[in-house]
């Protein structure tokens, strides 16, 4: 069965299965209409690090882990494609009320990816934005889930990935954001073999 997640186009015509295989070819040839699209580049951006951490999982797995479970790494995928679309745009404040600024609901996705990249053996799953973010100062409910390494500790990492947020979102938009959930769905990593008695 073909994963259409992979397959199915952003709103630049480009697939998930082009921009990966593109990536796996070291961005060689130079793509001008990959390197110059936004949501290539964020797409781009979030299958590095996905490639990096199943490097990290079968590296670990040649010395005594199990590989993640079926589907785990289909699901990842199939939240980046829908992650890096444009989508909504959601406006700026500016002091001129002639000047209309605004900054796509994709590029804000983006932004939460970026900040699990900073946190090890943690990897953003599904990314949500609900109220109506299109109106100023609307309230506005981000939802996140997570994939943590297996040993990571979870109301630690959850109160951190939380406070991120929170501070970047506050630092590089102007959403009224009045919660942040943050799911632990997922532990990657986890030896399930059952343990021979000593």
């Amino acid at each position: 069965m073909t994963d259409t997640s992979t397959t199915r186009a952003l709103d630049c015509g480009k697939t998930i299965q082009e921009l990966s295989a593109y990536l796996a070819a070291d961005r060689i040839p130079f793509d001008p209409t990959i390197e110059t699209c936004p949501e290539c580049l964020n797409a781009l951006h979030a299958l590095a690090q996905v490639s990096q951490l199943s490097r990290d999982l079968l590296e670990d797995d040649a010395a005594h882990l199990p590989p993640p479970p079926a589907g785990w790494l289909d699901t990842i995928m199939t939240n980046i494609h829908n992650d890096v679309r444009a989508g909504r745009a959601l406006p700026l404040h500016h002091p001129d009320p002639r000047v209309r600024m605004s900054v796509t609901e994709g590029a804000v996705r983006a932004l939460l990816r970026s900040i699990t990249d900073q946190i090890p053996g943690t990897v953003i799953g599904k990314c949500q934005l609900d109220g109506d973010a299109e109106q100023l100062d609307a309230p506005v409910i981000v939802s996140v889930t997570l994939s943590i390494a297996w040993g990571t500790p979870m109301t630690p990492t959850a109160h951190d990935v939380r406070q991120r947020i929170y501070n970047a979102l506050s630092e590089h938009t102007h959403l009224n954001v009045t919660a942040v959930n943050v799911t632990i769905e997922d532990i990657h990593g986890h030896d399930t073999a059952p343990k021979e008695q000593q």
